[in-house]
């Protein structure tokens, strides 16, 4: 018994020192102790001072333990090799808090103290002023009908330079960051879908971009100044037919040449699809392979992956097609170019970046990704979330407010809860970038995860609102939204790859403490490199599995929390679950080595409990930093439950179905089952579901601060604004319909028709003359605001449109040259 208790104490000693992660010379010192104490033999102590020598003394341990470890890994090929492309992918942009969760230990307290992102008084008065007039100037309905933007709309974003807004103000621009930025593009989606297209692609992605990151200054002076202005309208042409995801195998080709006076030249060729703007693009921003036959570049004859500016009046520019994306109707065509002939000077940044374009893509992208497509989302998501809720009180079935269904209150719980957290994660990302961070990782999250999460929230808000959802027409807020959204999931990275391939594929190996520089020093051979990492590598695997069995067995009490109160219990469960994934990736990566990136079922398990981690983060540091408000709880304990609950979804799905060898499959059996004995965590309860969904349906503050920073319109002839009206004086009414059915219930009212009980309760003195006037106002107000929209056959016919045929927007560059509408016919 007694050395049970021994050998029971002693595993739980090692344990909780592993649990600290305590130094190697430690723990030599504490098995020195031991063995003091214990009066151990003289061979127990020769065996611990040859094992403490070669642990403790590097050039011993190198010669007997690192070289021949090493060079097994190096026959066996058993980390990945890393081309130049996937280099370049890896190497985009900047590590920010994404690294904390790979430590399973991660730092709370920085992760609260990123700063909180606040919109500058000269950013508020553009978004209540140019951006809520562009709002203002078309509905959705009217664009769709169009097919395109109003004349007067595409020349008041000249006008207002949207096509400028991160150009600094001495090229012409507006000089905004990356947060006015995202809170234009916020206020725009919840408008419309074709003005995100329209005025994001040439902020974040476009020439402008790459021109102001890479260019020369010749190159600056003259072209930011006519994108600013929108005298050029910009397009980036990088996906072809067969490489799409795999931008790396782009086909299109431009040579070096040199003409009879010696000046060098590019004779370019490509054929590019789903070019946002291109039909109406007079400048192009085209990525190709470069190729030097003669090295006329001194940099050999295949250059690589090049970036150049291409102006559409170019003989060869074909841009006479375009795309029809989900009946969206922005700008996305095919591009083609045959022999398309110019100075050797059009290379973004001179003849210094020739083949660095691959390079400049992914810093460029790395830096986007995370900004775009959150705000966009974040607008979608609040309209749902205004729209849904406003609905779900004023629609009524057998009597009652929609709202009040239980299956109508999990889809609502679901939007509130899910606007609230892309919100955060858009802010969370802000934040970093704003401090001129360039979080590619977290880029790649906030860009997969707004999306999806703001999919299944427009899915949720369709189906609450039923037939007025499906029937297309102006009171319809939704049915578009609804269109577009599978847009959002396929460009700028495929979401299916950018989870399995990026979020956790590359970010494993950017945000992994060791893992990059471990196959760093095995392709160069460095051996005192890799035995400084290899062995702290070892040391923190220990660490880790130390503090799943501890915070596993304590459900994460043991871990400490950064703040007191409610959410206290979320940050132990942060530390717990970030030792969890810490743990079980290098128990795969262990397992399965090079193979890990062909596996991207395991890749996608994984990249979802990063996020999940990350977005759990960026929510209650939106809660500590908006100040704690008392009625948020509710939302901020859906969004936490919701949170863990997929962790342990992706946890236990990825344990149960790890390939390889069989130890690495047992060792995750027993995960397994500790996962299911000891649960993270569940979805959040009826009841909590309950409390979320109320806070959509009522006209309260806390409402408007869910859904704040989008356009709201409030004339009375727009779908939003009846909807709106109907919800304020639905809200105000519903004390007086309460007490009415109360009356009615207890006998002090007849049991009459709606209509006839109202005045039957004024004259009773149950309700005064001005109460029933705004009771009748809101059942008015209720009607309007659910009709359906329908038309004649011959509107029908005509996609609804009760006008004469619509007049084309003027060109891009004026009045002269391409045609929005119909863009000209360069064919041969």
């Amino acid at each position: 018994m007694t050395v049970l208790l021994w050998i029971l104490g002693l595993a739980l000693g090692i344990l909780l020192l592993g649990y600290w992660g305590l130094p190697l010379g430690v723990w030599t010192a504490i098995a020195a102790g031991l063995l003091l104490v214990t009066k151990a033999s003289i061979w127990l102590w020769a065996v611990f001072v040859v094992l403490a020598a070669v642990a403790n003394l590097p050039w011993l341990r190198q010669r007997l333990l690192t070289r021949p470890i090493m060079g097994w890994i190096q026959n066996m090929h058993w980390l990945p090799q890393i081309s130049d492309t996937e280099r370049a992918a890896i190497e985009a942009g900047t590590v920010w808090v994404e690294r904390e969760f790979f430590t399973g230990r991660p730092n709370l307290r920085r992760i609260l103290s990123e700063p909180y992102p606040h919109i500058s008084p000269e950013v508020q008065a553009f978004l209540d002023g140019p951006v809520e007039q562009v709002c203002r100037m078309a509905t959705d309905w009217e664009i769709y009908r169009r097919k395109d933007l109003p004349p007067e709309v595409w020349a008041y974003l000249k006008q207002e330079r949207f096509f400028g807004l991160m150009i600094p103000k001495e090229y012409g621009g507006l000089g905004f960051t990356s947060l006015a930025y995202s809170a234009v593009m916020n206020k725009l989606a919840s408008r419309s879908f074709t003005h995100v297209a329209t005025v994001g692609v040439t902020n974040s992605l476009g020439p402008a971009k790459l021109i102001l990151r890479y260019g020369t200054e010749e190159q600056k002076q003259h072209y930011l100044p006519r994108l600013a202005t929108g005298v050029e309208i910009p397009c980036f042409a990088l996906t072809e037919p067969l490489a799409g995801s795999d931008a790396a195998s782009l086909t299109s080709e431009g040579v070096v040449f040199q003409r009879e006076n010696g000046e060098l030249w590019l004779r370019l060729n490509w054929n590019k699809r789903y070019i946002t703007l291109g039909a109406i693009a007079t400048l192009i921003g085209l990525a190709f392979r470069l190729k030097d036959p003669d090295n006329l570049l001194g940099k050999g004859e295949e250059v690589g992956i090049t970036c150049a500016l291409v102006s559409t009046d170019n003989p060869g520019v074909f841009q006479n097609r375009r795309h029809d994306p989900m009946g969206v109707p922005f700008y996305n065509s095919p591009l083609e170019g045959q022999d398309v002939v110019v100075p050797i000077g059009q290379i973004i940044g001179g003849v210094e970046q020739a083949g660095q374009g691959w390079k400049m893509i992914m810093q460029t992208l790395a830096a986007g990704r995370g900004i775009s497509f959150p705000a966009s989302c974040a607008g979608v998501s609040k309209l749902v979330a205004r729209v849904a809720g406003a609905h779900a009180l004023v629609r009524q079935q057998f009597g009652l407010s929609i709202g009040r269904f239980g299956g109508v209150e999990e889809p609502l719980a679901r939007i509130a809860g899910y606007t609230y957290l892309v919100d955060a994660l858009r802010l969370y990302t802000l934040g970093a970038v704003e401090q001129g961070e360039q979080p590619a990782v977290a880029a790649a999250i906030a860009k997969y995860q707004s999306t999806e999460l703001t999919r299944k929230t427009v899915m949720d808000g369709m189906d609450i609102l039923g037939g007025s959802g499906i029937c297309r027409g102006p009171h319809n807020l939704l049915a578009h939204v609804y269109t577009a959204m599978p847009i959002a999931i396929t460009v700028e990275g495929a979401n299916i790859l950018t989870r399995t391939l990026m979020i956790y594929g590359q970010g494993a190996i950017r945000c992994h403490p060791y893992v990059y520089d471990e196959i760093l020093a095995l392709e160069q051979g460095d051996l005192a490199a890799f035995d400084r990492v290899i062995w702290a590598h070892v040391g923190s695997s220990f660490r880790h599995f130390c503090r799943v069995k501890l915070l596993t067995w304590t459900r994460g009490r043991l871990a400490s929390s950064p703040v007191p109160g409610e959410t206290a219990r979320y940050y132990q469960k942060l530390q717990w679950a970030s030792a969890l994934f810490a743990l079980l990736s290098d128990v795969v990566m262990v397992t399965l080595g090079g193979a890990l990136k062909r596996e991207e079922k395991v890749t996608g398990r994984l990249a979802d409990m990063l996020s999940w981690l990350y977005l759990g983060s960026a929510t209650l540091w939106r809660y500590e930093a908006e100040g704690f408000q008392p009625d948020e709880l509710p939302l901020i304990h859906w969004v936490m439950q919701t949170v863990f609950a997929a962790f342990q979804e992706a946890c236990t799905g990825l344990v149960d179905n790890i390939p390889g060898p069989r130890v690495g499959r047992g060792f995750l059996k027993t995960v397994s089952w500790a996962l299911r004995l000891s649960p993270m965590g569940g979805p959040p309860s009826d009841a909590l579901g309950h409390e979320v969904a109320q806070r959509l349906q009522l006209d309260r503050p806390i409402r408007d601060r869910l859904t704040q920073g989008i356009y709201l319109s409030t004339h009375p002839d727009e779908a939003l604004g009846r909807l709106e009206e109907a919800l304020r004086l639905s809200t105000q009414a519903l004390p007086l319909l309460q007490g009415i059915k109360l009356a009615s219930r207890s006998g002090q009212l007849p049991k009459q028709r709606p209509d006839l009980i109202l005045e039957t309760a004024i004259e009773a003195g149950l309700l005064t003359q001005e109460e029933g006037d705004l009771l009748q106002r809101a059942e008015a107000a209720r009607k309007q605001a659910v009709q359906v929209d329908s038309f004649t056959f011959q509107e029908y016919l005509n996609d609804g449109r009760s006008m004469p045929a619509v007049p084309s927007p003027p060109s891009p560059r004026g009045l002269e040259g391409i045609s929005p509408v119909n863009p000209v016919d360069r064919s041969p």
